[in-house]
């Protein structure tokens, strides 16, 4: 490691200048929560915009086709913790995409407060068409990263959502 790239990587991992001497200061550009939330942002403006938006849908809405598209048929409390969306906000989500022909939505034979939701064919032909965009912006978002590095990204990304599923909420 050239002299150089020791004092840029010294001055990432140690506190300095205006940090070290103010400890309630933060450098955003090196917080993991403002760095994830930057990079999915970006992706959301731009596929929602470009992609979506023209089919009326919105990011929470692609996010419930794409996760019926890879389980198939799902209890709508199993969706709203696949997706990450309130039980509520999922209920009127559904009824959207019930009332553009997207999904269905079907009352458990074997409990009545049990509702199912599935696509409908219109459904899987709109997620079809999109999924192969979806990886487009992927790639892009990717590009230059090594199989390991996304592989590696991938599992710490999982595992912080892990830890903060499990850290208590007061």
């Amino acid at each position: 490691m050239t002299s150089t790239a020791k004092e840029a990587t010294s001055r990432r991992t140690a506190p300095s200048g205006p940090a070290a001497t103010h400890p309630i200061s933060l450098d955003l550009g090196d917080y993991l929560p403002y760095l994830v939330n930057r990079v999915g942002s970006i992706i959301a403006e731009q596929f929602g915009g470009n992609v979506l938006a023209p089919h009326r849908l919105s990011i929470a809405m692609w996010r419930v086709m794409a996760a019926l598209a890879a389980d198939g048929s799902q209890r709508q409390t199993d969706l709203a913790d696949l997706t990450s969306i309130d039980a509520s906000t999922l209920s009127r989500l559904v009824t959207r995409l019930v009332r553009m022909g997207l999904v269905s939505r079907t009352r458990s034979p074997s409990s009545s407060r049990e509702v199912a939701v599935e696509l409908s064919a219109k459904g899987r032909v709109l997620v079809a068409r999109l999924i192969p965009i979806a990886r487009q912006y992927e790639a892009a978002a990717i590009a230059g990263l090594t199989r390991q590095e996304l592989a590696t990204l991938k599992r710490c990304l999982r595992r912080a959502y892990e830890n903060m599923k499990r850290r208590p909420v007061a």
